[in-house]
């Protein structure tokens, strides 16, 4: 695997080493030889759609931790704090030198290498220096979160870096450092830092109970849900590196049918050109079902001399022209989209329903589907919000209580840059649906306002440690751009829900009503004057031909 990379890669290299190369294939084939499983690429480059919306999210500001971003100038300030780092572990590897620990993962060279998708264009050597060094103030750095039978023990690793971190995250420098070690570009194998706790240790099983004591202790403090009751104990030999613990602690392992995913901006591209055009059509024959449903369930008094006239033999007559004659007539080309409505209502109430399931079944999931009412819509129609100490799981909507049910998330200055790369590695490492990724949708769907964020606040969902609600609306807002689309179906039903909820209200159907259509559109009004002269004229033919004054006398004495 790492000699495909290093043979893409040399192809755009002007220092091309024929000789380094042949080496390096005969060593990939050797090893790969005598190794049958392959390893799979579990460090990322972040996809330039994520990247663009936020560079500073994804690029390290402080320290480079691994290959990436190994090189980069701004970032020479922490390397001395790293040869620090490097010397006292040194100290404590009984009597050997660090050199040992380099050739310890010298042997781990195409192990290593295999953990990254891009191609890292340097010697063996080099590689295991750099992973010993970043490796030694990485462990340094989570020392400080230890947890020792259920009390933190607080440590600042040195003299030298007292400035830069303290246990409580005072300082700068220390929560910039916490972003750091959360980027995806920004991880290291995990296997290296079990390797460097088992010289130290002179025990896997020793070095597995610190390590894993170092990563829940930072991870429980990275974690935006902070109120997890129930925290699964996940096993060192499981995880690929710092975030991919951190993912697997947060985020429920859900086992989807298979579906469909498509490239966000196709799907986004396609969706709008078809509902663009079709979205008028739709809204009109919304209308008119729920006018039709309404007139229905009225038998009395004019509304029932209404329907006689709808339904009298000079109306029947008249629907029996052909559409294209029909249409074409003075008045009736506006009314040819409800009548068609109306007319055509019945022949898709008795299509069969296994040819909707079938397609449902099989649909793409559409950008509607993530379409949900904010907090202030839902709050103003009666829906409560209820937090829960669970995870993404604990999401659901009760309706018999009319209550939205939602986990508790802690917002501080270090969470956007834990979200973002939690979403990039999902989207980069998933091959299921992608779970929290739908959650940053969800939340950005029912979060617009500051406003929003207030009631949720208040209902004890979000604690927020930020300056204002705005700054939180804001971090949810710029978390729309997403890879690609996905059907998670616990999370998809509780937005159907929530949607069929809403829209059943009579409230907002009238004041969809409205905005759509009243306040939105002069056409409407045009549309009313029209249907109006219409039953006018209907009117006047049908007095003509019978007398009215008799028929409402008798529906009046009945």
């Amino acid at each position: 695997m790492s000699s495909l990379q290093y043979t893409m890669s040399n192809n755009s290299n002007l220092s091309f080493d024929e000789h380094r190369w042949i080496i390096n294939i005969r060593r990939t084939l050797e090893e790969e030889l005598q190794n049958d499983a392959e390893i799979p690429v579990c460090i990322f480059n972040v996809p330039k759609a994520l990247v663009t919306s936020d560079p500073d999210s994804y690029t390290p500001q402080q320290v480079a931790i691994g290959p990436y971003h190994h090189w980069r100038p701004e970032l020479y300030d922490m390397e001395r704090y790293k040869l620090a780092a490097a010397k006292r572990t040194q100290n404590h590897l009984q009597g050997l030198k660090f050199q040992h620990i380099v050739d310890q993962l010298a042997k781990l060279e195409l192990r290593i290498r295999a953990c990254y998708h891009k191609f890292l264009d340097f010697s063996n050597e080099t590689l295991a220096w750099m992973m010993a060094i970043d490796a030694s103030i990485l462990l340094e750095f989570l020392q400080i979160y230890v947890i020792k039978e259920g009390i933190a023990i607080t440590r600042v690793s040195s003299r030298s870096m007292s400035h830069l971190v303290d246990y409580a995250g005072r300082k700068s420098a220390h929560n910039a450092i916490i972003r750091d070690m959360a980027m995806l570009e920004n991880q290291i194998p995990l296997f290296v830092l079990r390797k460097i706790l088992e010289v130290q240790f002179s025990s896997l099983e020793l070095a597995d109970e610190m390590l894993f004591s170092m990563l829940l202790g930072f991870c429980k403090e990275l974690s935006p849900f902070k109120m997890m009751q129930d925290i699964p104990k996940i096993h060192i030999s499981q995880c690929a590196h710092l975030l991919d613990y951190l993912y697997d602690m947060i985020v429920p392992k859900v086992e989807a049918p298979p579906e469909f995913t498509y490239e966000a901006d196709d799907q986004l591209d396609a969706t709008e050109g078809r509902h663009s055009s079709s979205g008028n059509s739709r809204q009109l024959r919304d209308l008119f079902g729920e006018i039709w449903k309404v007139i229905r369930r009225l038998n009395k008094g004019p509304v029932r001399l209404l329907k006689r006239l709808l339904f009298s033999r000079p109306v029947k007559v008249i629907l029996k022209l052909p559409w294209t004659i029909l249409s074409n007539l003075p008045g009736f080309s506006i009314l040819k989209q409800p009548v068609y409505y109306f007319f055509s209502q019945h022949q898709e109430e008795i299509r069969p329903e296994n040819e909707n399931s079938n397609n449902e079944v099989n649909k793409p999931p559409l950008v509607e589907e993530i379409t949900i009412p904010c907090v202030t819509e839902l709050s103003k129609s009666g829906v409560c919000f209820v937090p829960t100490t669970g995870n993404i799981l604990s999401i659901t909507f009760d309706v018999k209580a009319i209550a939205l049910y939602l986990p508790i998330i802690s917002l501080d200055v270090n969470t956007e840059v834990v979200l973002r790369n939690l979403v990039a590695y999902e989207a980069s490492n998933a091959s299921g649906p992608l779970v929290f990724t739908r959650y940053t949708e969800l939340m950005n769907g029912i979060i617009d306002t500051a406003e929003d964020v207030k009631l949720l606040r208040e209902n004890g969902i979000i604690l927020n440690r930020l300056k204002s609600d705005e700054e939180v609306a804001n971090l949810w807002n710029g978390m729309s751009k997403s890879i690609r689309l996905t059907k998670v179906p616990f999370l998809d039903k509780v937005i159907e829900d929530v949607n069929k909820y809403y829209n059943g209200r009579w409230r907002v159907k009238v004041g969809k009503f409205m905005k759509h259509y009243v306040f939105g559109a002069w056409q409407f009004l045009t549309f009313l004057a029209a249907i109006f002269l219409l039953l006018l004229t209907i009117l006047q033919a049908f007095c003509s031909v019978y007398r009215c004054n008799r028929m409402l006398h008798i529906s009046s004495t009945t």
